[in-house]
């Protein structure tokens, strides 16, 4: 199969790149993938703790909301622990954006016209700039400025829109520019229209997210059809899955939507069949237990777990590691999508997981190999 598949290809909108910590947003940077810490702020060793959780799932932004100064009074002490950049999440309290700024906030999530006058939004940016914070606006279909409602009589694309260039401008009007921008609903509809009216009319970075979208099945269908539809067009440089679950399924949800678009690659890929009756071994079961095991495998690669002959071989064969149902318990394997060997049910998932491990080794040692070679390369130039 030839290598060359344009109908994959995604042309991604181009905006400007900004810097949230470490990592960059916008411009030609991976999409980055963020979520939201749930424990009372004021908590610090629970948020903490929440912090690495996600972190080992791949975050690469995390939020924290600051409503109170208790929230803020320790807030150096969470952004010191964090691996990756923190984001201190402020919505009418202008102080307690001053304050996260100064305990080492790499972003500022804030609305500009819901802080107060226009001398309390350059105190907020100016706090920003001396502390290379960056600023998220925020606009939400759920808490739209009501001269906005009345002028549009309910949350549409266009009222949306205008709020978010109101915020933009107020910003602006301070000569401030590391922004990105959300305008969030928890309408698919809606926010998507939204999502592309503002593409077209600036070019800051884009923070994707379909908000309040539900539960972990609901929630996910609808970040998947909203986030994807955009990712699809090209639009969006950093996304938040929002879900009633714990923050760590957000990133995962997130990774997965990425994975799915051929936009990020993290992880085992797992290519698994429904099941059905001519299933050679339990197929969920399997499917279950291997997404556990792999879940420490960082390394980008592809499995697929299917339980008969039917598909089983085709799918193999565009996979790292494969393996297809056979009959009396005898399943064969695939390594690069190659014929290599049987494996017997009740061995089957330790012998999965030791090939992916090895393979994941494999792939590293290769890469660190390269990354050698470079070094030498770049010596002798």
């Amino acid at each position: 199969m030839s290598s060359i598949r344009p109908w994959r290809d995604i042309a991604r909108r181009r905006s400007r790149q900004i810097m949230v910590g470490k990592v960059p947003v916008g411009g030609d940077a991976p999409i980055s993938v963020q979520t939201m810490t749930n424990t009372p702020t004021e908590d610090v060793g629970a948020t903490i703790d929440q912090i690495r959780r996600c972190e080992d799932a791949g975050v690469d932004i995390i939020r924290v909301s600051c409503p109170t100064p208790e929230s803020t009074a320790r807030f150096d002490e969470i952004t010191r622990a964090a691996n990756v950049p923190v984001v201190a999440d402020i919505h009418f309290h202008y102080k307690r954006a001053l304050e996260a700024a100064d305990k080492g906030a790499a972003c500022l999530r804030i609305n500009p016209g819901n802080i107060g006058s226009s001398e309390r939004v350059a105190e907020v940016v100016r706090a920003a700039k001396a502390n290379g914070c960056a600023i998220r606006i925020g606009v939400n279909a759920g808490s739209l400025e009501k001269d906005l409602l009345e002028k549009y009589g309910e949350p549409c694309p266009e009222a949306l829109v205008e709020s978010a260039l109101d915020h933009i401008k107020l910003l602006q009007d301070h000569d401030f520019h590391e922004f990105k921008v959300a305008v969030k609903a928890s309408d698919v509809f809606l926010a998507v229209a939204a999502y592309m009216g503002l593409a077209e009319a600036v070019d800051c970075p884009l923070h994707l997210g379909i908000t309040e979208a539900g539960g972990l099945i609901g929630g996910t269908v609808k970040s998947s059809i909203g986030i994807g539809n955009l990712l699809w067009a090209g639009i969006g440089d950093t996304i938040r899955v929002s879900l009633s679950a714990e923050p760590e399924q957000e990133v995962k949800v997130g990774f997965e939507i990425l994975k799915a678009l051929g936009l990020r690659t993290r992880g085992v890929r797992i290519v698994s069949c429904p099941s059905c009756s001519r299933q050679g071994f339990d197929v969920i079961r399997t499917v279950e237990a291997l997404e556990k095991r792999l879940e420490h495998i960082k390394t980008p690669m592809s499995l697929s777990v299917l339980g008969c002959v039917v598909n089983g071989p085709g799918e193999a064969r565009e996979t790292d590691i494969g393996l297809t149902g056979g009959g009396a318990g005898k399943h064969m394997v695939y390594l690069s999508g190659v014929t290599d060997h049987h494996v017997q049910s009740e061995a089957m998932i330790d012998h999965i997981v030791e090939l992916v491990e090895a393979k994941a080794a494999e792939i590293e040692a290769g890469m660190s190999d390269a990354g050698q070679a470079d070094e030498v390369v770049e010596a002798a130039e």
